[in-house]
């Protein structure tokens, strides 16, 4: 195999070296526990305090109002479970979108087995929450609202400022998964009356198994993970120090190179999309034409099952998925795509290519190249495609 190249970065990400280089003293010589009070834990602790800061000056937030995690999922289960609990006196209506990660949606059902009622908003072709639909979907009851800042499978970016107004008119707590624009895209939690907002570390070339919560202050919640004071009492768990540092260290780094990197990857990944809709045909692009990510192409191939593209390609060295990591192995179509109007046939055939900085421009007519070769074999194979 003479090139081996990964298109997966909204699954995952590389860890920056930086940010290994980073963590590393935090195994090897500051390994105490931070929660601890002699030396050896305050060592440790400095290196969460001053990652806090850093993610906090990011989102122009306080530090106390950060809240480190395992990650994204944890994230979403304890603002969702930890806000809807807290507030069920006042009522149990809860609104999402149908587009949601399923960290979300999962959560959302969980809580309507437990006798919450949802409101799962619609989406536009292009996958777009209207800020009307929210206004008119808020009753007297309800208390949360959560929707996602920029899609995983397709890169839309939702209107923010005016959903979080919204929620903010009306007094409802409003959370936003944000682990596909944290790092991507500037956020300014200042500006905009987000409530609650989850982010990831392995989305921006920082480790896995970290992320945060970040919890507007005055906001109450019921601690979802109990045990310890951990986290100012509201995340109990001895505190993944080096993985916390790292995700500190890679957030300083997307901050800094966030204008350079958007710049890259976004004109790589545009170059690809164009090339691929000029050259294949029968192919539809998902999503808005601007307001993505737009390191994020998802495409559909007419007469091509989704699948055997991707075990082509991967036997050709390039890495892809149907959509996101924690369903690539269901059978079902996108719940994105078919939301957002696809016909489920065709969007069996969808495939989402996501760009990162360290993929080489030149690489792209070898990716378009062996696209069409496998594109090309699996429409030879198919009695539906060959016989329109």
């Amino acid at each position: 195999m003479d090139k081996l190249i990964y298109l997966d970065h909204n699954s995952t990400t590389p860890p920056d070296p930086r940010v290994v280089e980073a963590m590393m003293p935090y195994y090897n010589e500051a390994w105490g526990n931070a929660s601890s009070l002699h030396q050896f834990g305050r060592h440790a602790k400095a290196g969460v305090e001053e990652a806090r800061e850093i993610i906090a000056k990011t989102f122009n937030c306080l530090p106390e109002e950060i809240y480190f995690t395992s990650g994204g999922t944890e994230s979403d289960n304890f603002a969702v479970k930890g806000a809807a609990y807290e507030h069920q006196n006042k009522g149990k209506h809860i609104i999402t979108s149908k587009i949601e990660h399923h960290a979300i949606l999962e959560s959302f059902a969980f809580l309507e087995e437990e006798g919450f009622e949802a409101t799962y908003l619609p989406v536009d072709q292009y996958g777009f929450v209207d800020p009307d639909d929210l206004r008119k979907a808020i009753r007297p009851d309800t208390i949360l609202v959560s929707v996602m800042y920029a899609n995983n499978e397709v890169g839309t970016i939702q209107k923010m400022d005016e959903l979080a107004s919204v929620c903010q008119e009306k007094g409802v707590i409003f959370h936003t998964d944000a682990v596909q624009a944290a790092g991507k895209i500037p956020i300014d939690l200042k500006r905009t009356p987000i409530t609650l907002m989850s982010t990831s570390g392995h989305k921006i070339y920082g480790p896995k198994g970290v992320g945060i919560l970040y919890i507007r202050q005055g906001t109450r919640m019921i601690r979802w993970q109990t045990g310890g004071a951990h986290e100012r009492g509201m995340r109990a768990g001895t505190e993944n120090v080096p993985a916390i540092v790292g995700y500190g260290k890679a957030m300083e780094l997307a901050q800094k190179e966030m204008k350079d990197n958007d710049r890259k990857i976004s004109a790589m990944a545009e170059e690809f999309r164009n090339t691929v809709l000029r050259e294949i045909p029968d192919v539809r692009f998902n999503g808005p034409e601007e307001e993505r990510i737009k390191a994020t192409v998802n495409l559909c191939f007419k007469g091509a099952e989704g699948e055997a593209v991707i075990l082509n390609l991967d036997m050709m060295g390039i890495g892809v998925t149907s959509g996101s990591a924690c369903t690539s192995g269901a059978l079902e179509p996108s719940h994105v795509l078919t939301a957002m109007g696809v016909p489920p046939e065709l969007a069996q055939s969808a495939i989402r290519f996501s760009f990162g900085k360290d993929n080489d421009p030149e690489d792209i007519d070898y990716i378009v190249n062996s696209l069409k070769t496998a594109i090309e074999k699996l429409r030879m194979m198919s009695p539906f495609y060959q016989s329109q």
